[in-house]
């Protein structure tokens, strides 16, 4: 009986605040002070956070005096230091420098092709002979009479040397015989433009003119096209906002979608010149080529590192939540024991994120348990169960 007075009596105390209260709402609504109104809606939600805490603790009394107590299920992993590198993302094509056209020296027949397409050549090596119009029998015919002016020449020196025969009979062998020679090698000289050679090791990409064709020098009548594909090279542009940041010998990896392949390299060249009309500077990046499957023109991915820190915490951008004041925090189970935890909201402060991992500068320590599994759904202070502990 006692019981049902001191429940009855509490019902017509809360009836009486509540209708107090409400009086005391609707007359400061009627008085119309917002500042006042603020105040006491601030007041009344205080109060409700209040009451919020003290129901769950009642709840997590009654399930654990009653023997049925059922903890949110989360999983955690140790924060740990470590090396984090940043790398900026960019896109370039693949390019060499030593890709060119081979042009003919001289008009006339093409008259032998020793080479073919896709063919490994060396620097020199003979590619394709034009017809050289008799020029060969005139050098022959040249280097006869050279011969022969050498000849005389010697002759008529040691004669002046004995002071035998006039001067001028020497001086006019003399001459005789350096003209001679003068001409063999302008002959030599322009025989020798009959001759294609490789400027440079390399592959045959391209054969254009077929043997019999007469060619001339002049634009439109390139013979071969020459590819060297093992100094391959990617060239990008980088904003001028990571000029500090990106400098020769920087790490670079080089990923092609088309061969599915990676390559790591290092940055060969930085430009020094600002582009005016995008703001950017240009990058060089050598690319090994040992397969030979990397080709010009080629697309590529090109990640640059631009940050390094050699002692970071690094953890899941999915662990990461965010309030209303755009504070970022993350939940760290503490006081652990057989099993169980109680979380501990945690502000944090960010530093660069690559992919799915986040730097954090500040709020984590290392060997701290952070909530990973269940992060989105358990609450500052909370008590859980801790299903097993995982490793990045």
């Amino acid at each position: 009986m006692r019981k049902i007075c001191y429940v009855l009596t509490a019902a017509m105390v809360l009836s009486s605040c509540g209708d107090k209260s409400a009086a005391s709402i609707e007359d400061l609504i009627a008085q119309g002070d917002l500042e006042a109104i603020r105040a006491k809606k601030s007041e009344i939600s205080s109060e409700q956070k209040n009451l919020e805490s003290q129901l769950q603790q009642l709840d997590s009394a009654i399930a654990t005096f009653a023997g049925n107590e059922k903890l949110p299920l989360v999983t955690t992993f140790a924060a740990e230091v470590q090396k984090f590198d940043h790398y900026l993302e960019l896109q370039g094509d693949v390019k060499t420098k030593q890709n060119v056209l081979i042009y003919p020296e001289m008009s006339g027949t093409l008259q032998r092709v020793y080479v073919k397409e896709g063919q490994r050549v060396s620097k020199g090596q003979v590619l394709a002979s034009i017809d050289d119009g008799g020029m060969g029998s005139q050098l022959a015919q040249l280097k006869t009479q050279t011969e022969l002016a050498k000849t005389t020449f010697e002759r008529q020196k040691r004669l002046w040397e004995q002071k035998i025969g006039s001067e001028i009979q020497y001086l006019q062998a003399k001459a005789s015989y350096e003209a001679n020679e003068n001409a063999v090698k302008q002959v030599q000289s322009q025989l020798g433009k009959s001759t294609i050679r490789a400027p440079f090791s390399g592959i045959i990409d391209d054969v254009i003119k077929d043997q019999g064709t007469v060619v001339s020098p002049g634009p439109g009548a390139e013979v071969f096209r020459i590819v060297n594909l093992s100094d391959m090279y990617i060239e990008v542009d980088v904003p001028e906002s990571y000029l500090g940041d990106i400098k020769k010998g920087k790490e670079a990896k080089v990923y092609f979608p088309v061969l599915g392949d990676t390559v790591t390299t290092k940055i060969r060249q930085t430009g020094n010149f600002i582009n005016p009309s995008n703001r950017a500077f240009t990058v060089e990046i050598p690319v090994p080529n040992g397969k030979g499957s990397i080709k010009p023109n080629l697309t590529a991915k090109v990640n640059i590192n631009d940050y390094t820190s050699e002692k970071a915490i690094v953890i899941p951008q999915s662990i990461i939540s965010e309030n209303a004041k755009g504070q970022q925090y993350v939940y760290i189970a503490a006081d652990a024991d057989d099993g169980k935890a109680i979380v501990q909201k945690s502000i944090i402060a960010t530093g660069r994120n690559q992919g799915s991992m986040v730097e954090v500068l500040s709020g984590i320590s290392d060997g701290d348990q952070l909530v990973s599994e269940g992060a989105r759904s358990v609450k500052d202070g909370q008590k859980v169960e801790i299903k097993k502990e995982e490793a990045l």
